[in-house]
């Protein structure tokens, strides 16, 4: 039984997860839309409007902006794709408290009839 055990597994293992997770992450920041499975897109979404929500904190008067660079270049693995979070996404969305992302419904993957959406970062 899986009673109180949180997060999607996807049927992967951790790390496949992990490596997964990021790179969906980085390519939505990179390209700012991505199209995957709505499974996928539901597994990402919260880690990736949390690193903007760090990226915002950290752009703040008394922020550490050193210590939340550090935390999501950490994550992303990226330092380019964690610069653009920085000087392009976080101070788009300084107004918006939240809910940085849309998902699309684009319907049936033709192949196994996956459930397909885009994910694409709000205007």
């Amino acid at each position: 039984m899986r009673h109180q055990i949180t997060g999607r597994t996807l049927g992967r293992d951790s790390g496949h997860r992990k490596a997964l997770f990021r790179n969906l992450i980085k390519q939505l920041y990179t390209h700012e839309r991505i199209v995957t499975t709505e499974a996928k897109a539901r597994a990402i979404r919260s880690d990736a409007e949390k690193l903007i929500t760090k990226a915002k904190r950290g752009l703040a008067e008394d922020g550490n902006r050193v210590h939340a660079q550090r935390q999501v270049v950490a994550y992303l693995n990226d330092k380019t794709i964690a610069k653009k979070v920085f000087d392009d996404l976080a101070p788009r969305y300084v107004d918006r408290p939240g809910g940085y992302t849309r998902m699309i419904k684009l319907g049936k993957r033709r192949g196994d009839a996956a459930d397909m959406v885009i994910l694409e970062l709000v205007d």
